[in-house]
């Protein structure tokens, strides 16, 4: 079998939930609305009520064009007959007709403040529980997922295509409830005033329709392409910023520039793209409204020269018509930003249905009930199913014991954890704690009995008191500090201008590697696990601190099952078993001394640490 490295995983990682990246598999836009139109089902009585005061406004801002016909007719006729001699303008009839066009207007204002006020609570609603329900879909897909995808990536989807969901979903709900309502009440007013008028009107919802559709099919396009080069430039800016002290050191800071100028070349032109053609709906909607005009003018110019029109009919009509194509203007714009919003939607979508890590284990067993024999019986694993990482791992630890793995790079050690911990399952074989098949746990309660320790040392951003109290959020201030204590990090606490209320930065550096590593072990200390795993838990201390911590962690190892991994072989002298792991198997198994005296793998090993100094 050809050796495989730990490291080379995230190349050859399972599918993870059939859910590709941003541009992987074909669009579905009807898809994407509709989910997100259930979403908003949650709040159909509100939108139902938006829907209401939305007619009840165009309804009142629809009749006021006839009112003011009415008032234009009663001037027209009052004219001709002072002109004629036979009367006069009825000025009291007009004024009344003007003050029943203001109240309506005033009260068509009204149901619009409702509709908006609504509308904007449900949409910000909507994109709360779109972020709710991320953030909790974060914590439930499986680690492969991570091990596979760019961080930044991931981010743009929970930031940037929210963000983009936010901002066009309640203007884009409004003005589509808004002008599909105006065009079907202005539609009826115009058949009451002129049946042929109208029908010259409605030539142009077809010609509008064809404008439509042609443009979308180019700029959708754009808009899917949009996303995911945003959200790739995101994750090179976010991995350019955690990684600074690297690339200035080996100098590729014109390298990482180039990279980013090429995906932000890729965003530009799918962004102009994308705009020029979404943008080209309004020259052409306002040019087939202006044709509209001249139609109905001829029209109604004819009309009213053989008397089946008023002076009044025409005006109210030309006002009609005019709320009859702007709505339809608005949807066109409205058109641009659904567009934006659908590529975002999906791309949310398309993560939230990630399939979950699986969970079939029913079994709960609480801490002090556990007393941490653990047993590996002929386990088989590969992060691809065509590529075998653990061959045949069996070993039986009893309740206590510390083993220790050891082994080349690539040999599988830091695997075994993550089968431990179900980060993965095994192909084949088994894993038992406590003579319970970890597949039978709940994987909470499975990895609530397990503390760690990793290489990679992880604080966040907040005080060092509540970062070591992230072992046990239950503790008290005086258990976190003795947990310090015993880490040997109390002195440099103390040392610090807050004590434990000074703040970690976004990524700690304010701090030593080695200081972190300590924080790292005092809140495992705290968190007090039946079952212990030190991944290189003192690879980042000097000499002198390792000693240390080695004292603290024997002290902590007392009584529990304890799994270290190392490559300095000096912290694992004192293991009751050591495993010496090459390419997936177990070659070698033993205490130091036995080790050392077969004069084997792990001999050759300890010697090459250890051969410099003794010379």
């Amino acid at each position: 079998m050809s050796k495989t490295s730990d490291s080379n995983k995230k190349e050859v990682k399972r599918p993870v939930g059939g859910s590709p990246m941003a541009g992987e598999r074909p669009k579905d836009f009807k898809n994407s609305i509709g989910k997100l139109f259930r979403y908003m089902m949650a709040f159909k009585w509100h939108l139902l009520i938006v829907v209401i005061a939305a007619i009840g406004s165009t309804v009142f801002v629809i009749i006021g064009p006839r009112l003011i016909s009415s008032a234009i007719n009663e001037l027209f006729d009052g004219l001709i007959k002072k002109i004629s001699g036979q009367g006069g303008i009825d000025f009291s009839r007009v004024g009344h007709l003007i003050l029943m066009t203001l109240g309506l207007y005033a009260v068509a204002s009204v149901f619009s403040f409702i509709q908006g006020w609504i509308m904007t609570n449900v949409t910000q609603q909507v994109v709360y529980n779109l972020r709710r329900d991320m953030s909790e879909k974060i914590n439930h897909v499986p680690i492969s997922y991570f091990e596979g995808n760019s961080i930044g990536e991931i981010l743009s989807r929970i930031t940037n295509d929210i963000d983009t969901l936010g901002q066009s979903l309640n203007q884009s709900l409004n003005t589509t409830v808004s002008s599909l309502t105006m065009i079907i009440g202005v539609a009826i007013m115009m058949l009451s005033i002129s049946p042929m008028m109208t029908l010259i009107t409605l030539i142009i919802l077809p010609i509008s329709v064809l404008l439509v559709g042609m443009v979308m099919k180019f700029s959708q396009r754009y808009f899917r392409q949009q996303q995911k080069h945003l959200g790739v430039v995101n994750g090179q800016i976010e991995e350019t910023f955690a990684g600074q002290l690297i690339v200035r050191a080996y100098n590729r800071e014109q390298h990482v520039i180039s990279d980013f100028e090429k995906e932000n070349g890729l965003l530009y032109e799918s962004g102009w793209k994308s705009q020029f053609f979404s943008g080209l709906l309004w020259p052409l909607m306002t040019f087939v409204g202006n044709l509209g005009y001249v139609l109905v003018v001829i029209a109604g110019s004819y009309l009213s020269i053989h008397g089946a029109l008023t002076i009044g009919d025409i005006q109210a009509f030309v006002v009609y018509i005019r709320n009859f194509t702007q709505p339809i203007t608005n949807l066109a714009q409205v058109i641009n930003q659904v567009q934006s919003m659908a590529a975002a939607a999906e791309r949310v979508f398309n993560f939230l249905e990630i399939d979950n890590e699986s969970d079939n284990g029913t079994l709960e067993i609480p801490d002090n009930q556990i007393k941490g024999e653990v047993s590996f019986e002929h386990v088989k694993f590969g992060y691809d199913p065509n590529q075998t990482i653990i061959n045949d791992f069996s070993i039986d630890v009893k309740p206590g014991q510390k083993i220790a793995i050891v082994g080349p790079t690539g040999a599988g050690k830091t695997t075994i954890v993550k089968l431990l911990l179900r980060f993965y399952d095994v192909d084949s074989g088994t894993i038992k704690v406590d003579e319970h098949n970890i597949q039978d746990f709940k994987r909470t309660n499975l990895r609530q009995h397990f503390g760690m320790v990793l290489q990679d040392t992880w604080l966040f951003n907040g005080s060092i008191m509540e970062n070591l109290r992230y072992g046990d959020l239950n503790a008290s201030d005086e258990e976190v500090i003795e947990a310090a204590k015993a880490a040997h990090v109390d002195h440099f606490i103390k040392t610090l201008p807050d004590g434990y209320e000074a703040l970690m930065n976004e990524n700690s550096d304010n701090i030593s590697q080695g200081q972190k590593q300590l924080l790292t072990i005092a809140r495992a200390i705290l968190a007090d696990r039946p079952i212990l795993i030190l991944d290189e838990a003192t690879s980042s201390v000097d000499t002198r601190t390792e000693s240390l911590i080695q004292s603290a962690m024997d002290h902590l190892m007392a009584g529990r099952t304890s799994f270290i991994i190392a490559h300095r072989l000096s912290t694992i002298r004192n293991a009751d078993t050591i495993l010496v792991m090459r390419d997936g198997d177990i070659v070698e198994q033993g205490n130091h001394e036995e080790l050392l005296e077969k004069n084997g793998f792990y001999a050759d090993l300890y010697n090459s640490q250890f051969s410099d100094a003794a010379e």
